[in-house]
Parts: C-alpha cells; structure tokens; sequence
C-alpha cells in the first residue's frame, strides 16, 4: 500500500525559515535600493543592502535543507534486484576507494 506523499510534508520549519527569509531579505534590500534611509545625515540605504542580501543568503541554507529533508530514501539491495544493482554499488564503492584513497606513485621532479 502506497502512502500519498505530499511535497511539502517533510521539514516544514525548514521551509517555513527559507520562506521567510527570503521575504524579509528581499524586502531590506529593495528598501534599501529605493527607500531614502538618511537619519541625521547617516545614509542606512548601504546596510539595508547588505542585510537584504545575507537574509537571502542565510535562506539559500534553509532550501537546501528543506529539499535534502524531501528526498526518499536510497533502495535497498533486495529492491534493486538483479546484477544491475550490485554492477552500481561496485562502481560506486570503486570510485569512492579512487578518490579516497591518496595516491602513492612518486612523480619524478
């Protein structure tokens, strides 16, 4: 029986963070573009900017973990089935000892 999965169901306070984030990013960095932030001759349009942009920034952080939070589970071997999946998990374990591994050959100078 096939559970009814829903995009949004896993990590909803990540999602909720990116969200907001983003709104409020790009509401200090379009004030701060168009507003006219001087107070007391001090123009605040520059820090307005760069909030705008780090919010924005920090919410790059809440996607990322809002999307890795959706993605299913890798299979199993027994649901792979046949010499395809065991041909993938060799290859992957061989590619993973490649870079892993250091290399040891001495390159002549």
């Amino acid at each position: 029986m096939a559970s009814k999965h829903d995009g949004l169901s896993h990590c909803k306070l990540a999602l909720v963070f990116a969200v907001l984030t983003d709104l409020l990013g790009a509401v200090a960095l379009l004030t701060g573009v168009f507003a006219p932030l001087e107070i007391r001759g001090r123009d605040f349009g520059d820090l307005m900017v760069y909030t705008g942009a780090l919010l924005v920034l920090f919410s790059l952080a809440g996607w990322v973990i809002w999307y890795s939070g959706n993605i299913e589970g890798l299979t199993s071997q027994k649901e792979l089935g046949g010499p395809v999946g065991g041909a993938v998990d060799r290859l992957a374990r061989s590619l993973s000892r490649r870079i892993r591994l250091p290399r040891t050959r001495s390159s002549p100078t």
